[in-house]
């Protein structure tokens, strides 16, 4: 923009020089033509009403052209004022979006480089305990030998001393046993000390790990916000408030009227246990759901898998409608979802575990369609900690053996792999199929059960599984 106004700047003073120019001709002619009228009125045998008409009638001409090239100029003036006008007005606006931008991002930084300078000094003191906890572990070792080779004097004084029931020891030798005894006590007392600091220190480096780990993801939160906040184009005429409240312990608390719009709202507001909620999205009728408390925000379960106690082969009416105890497995239903995501953009995050308590995890940035394109679903890998099984940048239609939508592409998922899904080649992965343990075999059963399959890769055969969506713009919620 500023750019567009310094070339129309210019070509208003390029203009007027072309205007001045025009004149100063116009005037020269005007002297030549005058000059000539009179030095042929001497000579010349017509009348002197003759001459003096026709150099009328070139300052008409003249006057006629000066006064269309005023209007010109006039018209010009006035168009080159607007454009200056709106010009400066845009860039009031992107200078007013451009601070507040600046100021919110500068704000992320500061609290990301508190947390990496927190992170560097636990990682420090891990390291001192680790080293601590070496040396303790080395002294203790010797101090069990010391109380082998103690124990083996004490049984050799023993003997002695069952030698000695018939003959009385001497003052020096009893002395020397008393003495001894003393000591192989001390050191006993001594060695049950050490224990108990070790075992002190290794619960210190645990809650260390877990504040390490705690941390950490609230970074990688804090980056992905930094990243959203960044996508700012020229239409936005107000930035988008930073989530960054939700990423800090210290969150600014706001106060609610009726029910909330989300889990995060709830956090927002001072709700820190996690558990079941009543919660209100916008244009919806309000339902309970459960919310999950973590990474210094708040997540909405949307499903949840822990033992197989409940059967997800279900309609797809109950898909849509939702099913199950929040506090155990549940699915908590297409309709009450979409009401949620429709709020805004969302991340999707699932949560894995495997027969060998191995826990993954991946997240997407997602989007869920109505009912009337079949609740589609659209993701984009974001992290995580296990090889992509979803198609990315597809349109995925949920489907259900009543309700199967794939029968158009030649496969029929739900029918030969059980529970409702966003199947597309019917092979990639089935969150909501059915419960199969490590101990059941066949083939058949096995691509039955709930199960992670990456295009190229193993089946990940599950023990459990989360899946969570969370708010990427908390502006939804002040």
């Amino acid at each position: 923009d500023r750019s567009l106004l310094n070339n129309q700047s210019i070509s208003g003073v390029k203009t007027m020089k072309i205007i001045l120019v025009f004149l100063f001709v116009a005037s020269l002619a005007l002297s030549a033509g005058a000059e000539k009228d009179f030095s042929s009125l001497d000579s010349a045998a017509s009348p002197e009403t003759k001459s003096r008409f026709a150099m009328l009638d070139d300052v008409r001409i003249l006057a006629n052209g000066l006064l269309q090239l005023g209007h010109g100029l006039k018209d010009f003036v006035h168009k080159t004022k607007g454009q200056m006008n709106d010009i400066f007005q845009k860039l009031y606006i992107f200078d007013r979006s451009f601070n507040e931008l600046s100021l919110q991002t500068s704000e992320i930084k500061e609290e990301e480089e508190q947390l990496r300078q927190t992170t560097a000094r636990l990682q420090i003191n891990n390291e001192e305990i680790k080293n601590l906890s070496q040396e303790m572990n080395l002294k203790i070792e010797d101090l069990i030998q010391n109380k082998i080779q103690l124990q083996e004097k004490v049984w050799g004084l023993e003997d002695k001393v069952t030698k000695l029931t018939i003959i009385q020891p001497t003052v020096q030798e009893t002395n020397e046993i008393s003495s001894l005894k003393a000591f192989v006590e001390q050191q006993d007392n001594h060695i049950k000390l050490l224990h108990k600091i070790v075992e002190d220190q290794h619960v210190q480096l645990d809650k260390q790990h877990n504040q390490i780990m705690e941390l950490e993801d609230k970074l990688h939160h804090i980056e992905l916000q930094e990243l959203t906040e960044n996508s700012f184009t020229e239409e936005q005429q107000e930035p988008k408030a930073s989530s960054s409240a939700a990423q800090n312990s210290t969150v600014v608390t706001y106060k609610l009227e009726g029910a909330a719009p989300d889990c995060t709202a709830l956090y927002n507001s001072g709700t820190r246990s996690s558990g079941i909620y009543t919660i209100q999205p916008n244009s919806s009728e309000a339902f309970d759901v459960y919310c999950e408390m973590k990474f210094g925000t708040s997540w909405t379960v949307i499903q949840n898998r822990v033992d197989g106690s409940l059967d997800f082969n279900q309609t797809w009416d109950a898909y849509a409608k939702g099913f199950g105890d929040l506090n155990e497995e549940f699915w908590l239903g297409l309709n009450k979802t979409y009401s949620i995501t429709k709020q805004g953009d969302y991340i999707l995050r699932i949560e894995l575990q495997d027969w060998k308590d191995n826990k993954r995890y991946i997240e997407y940035a997602f989007s869920l369609g109505g009912p009337e394109t079949d609740y589609v679903l659209q993701l984009s890998r974001i992290s995580g900690s296990i090889p992509n099984a979803l198609p990315e940048q597809t349109e995925l239609r949920f489907s259900t053996a009543d309700h199967d939508m794939a029968v158009i592409n030649n496969f029929d998922c739900p029918q030969n792999y059980l529970g409702g899904w966003w199947h597309s080649e019917c092979e990639e992965t089935n969150l909501n199929g059915k419960y199969v343990a490590p101990r059941s075999k066949g083939r058949l059963d096995r691509s039955k059960g709930l199960y992670w399959k990456p295009r190229k890769g193993r089946y990940y055969l599950l023990k459990s599984t989360k899946i969570m969506i969370h708010p990427t713009d908390l502006k939804i919620f002040e």
